[in-house]
């Protein structure tokens, strides 16, 4: 890297840690785009992270989970807490970007220089994230964000990554769509560290929140130390959002004095490395599908002259020469 790329680096570090939007923006856009410049960014940013307390959304689609996030950016400001949002967003079809749901309901804090939001395309991948989601995060953190709300694209059970992401895991059900089924499919009791049935002001409220209660009563594999609350809030209103608030407070204490919060924070950096490793080398060793080796090597599957295990042993070993 030139002396003059480092300078800018450094200086957009500098810019983003002193709450500069444009540059935080800035180097967002260079982790989407897999910058030439990314390791020196993670590198410059890597002695000002493990501050902010992440926070995941998940939910199925329809259950208000921007409404929600919104509701909670406002309780948190009320508290003086600075607010970072990834609001990660189904990709366009057609270029590819992101569908700014989200930006559109959050307009009521675009002018707050203590809240920074950005919606990120997922670009097909699953999940319920983006690849560059990670990075993102600790661009915010290093920005000085005091809690970083993750909020997921709304796909149902495919969102527990959002588990290996984040310090605490908010799930989001509402009556009348089918939640209680939802909530008993393999995945979701394991990830919610907070239940919250949001439009609470319908019908059928409280049964979700006892059909919820009865299901987590009968899950198998949580740690006994920490029971996840079931919170009703209707988040068009507000109402029951400053119990939330007080909920991911009591959490993060716990997670803190427990040692679970940097047990899950040392299982996401190996998720991480492991993640931009394999990326590596991937990029190392091209496209495999163009190694005229591998149509030697399934001719030869296929005529029972080897094992599926020992050609591809064969093939790393020609990748590796």
């Amino acid at each position: 890297m030139s002396r003059r790329a480092e300078h800018d680096v450094r200086d957009l570090v500098e810019r983003a840690r002193a709450g500069e939007a444009r540059a935080v923006a800035r180097l967002i856009s260079l982790v989407e785009d897999a910058s030439p410049l990314l390791r020196e960014v993670m590198a410059a940013l890597a002695p000002h992270t493990g501050n902010a307390q992440v926070v995941g959304i998940t939910g199925s689609p329809g259950v208000g989970k921007s409404t929600s996030t919104n509701a909670l950016v406002t309780q948190l400001r009320k508290a003086g807490k600075r607010v970072g949002v990834l609001a990660v967003d189904p990709s366009s079809p057609f270029s590819g970007g992101a569908l700014l749901g989200d930006r559109v309901r959050m307009q009521d804090h675009a002018l707050d220089s203590g809240v920074y939001i950005r919606s990120m395309a997922s670009r097909g991948h699953l999940g319920g994230l983006a690849w560059s989601t990670p990075q993102a995060l600790r661009v915010l953190d290093a920005a000085g964000c005091d809690v970083i709300l993750v909020e997921t694209v709304g796909v149902g059970q495919s969102e527990v990554e959002i588990a290996g992401l984040a310090d605490t895991t908010m799930v989001l059900l509402a009556p009348g769509m089918g939640d209680g089924i939802q909530a008993a499919k393999a995945g979701i009791l394991e990830i919610g560290d907070l239940y919250v049935v949001n439009k609470a002001d319908r019908d059928g409220a409280d049964q979700v929140r006892r059909d919820l209660r009865s299901m987590l009563a009968l899950a198998t594999g949580r740690d006994g130390a920490w029971k996840p609350p079931i919170i009703k809030t209707v988040a068009q209103t507000g109402e029951g959002v400053d119990e939330v608030v007080d909920k991911l407070a009591e959490h993060h204490a716990w997670l803190a004095s427990s040692g679970e919060l940097e047990r899950r924070r040392t299982r996401r950096a190996r998720g991480e490395i492991e993640a931009i490793a394999v990326t590596a080398l991937r990029e190392k060793w091209g496209d495999v599908h163009g190694r005229s080796e591998l149509d030697t090597l399934a001719a030869a599957v296929v005529a029972g002259d080897a094992d599926p295990y020992g050609a591809a042993d064969e093939l790393l070993a020609a990748f590796t020469d």
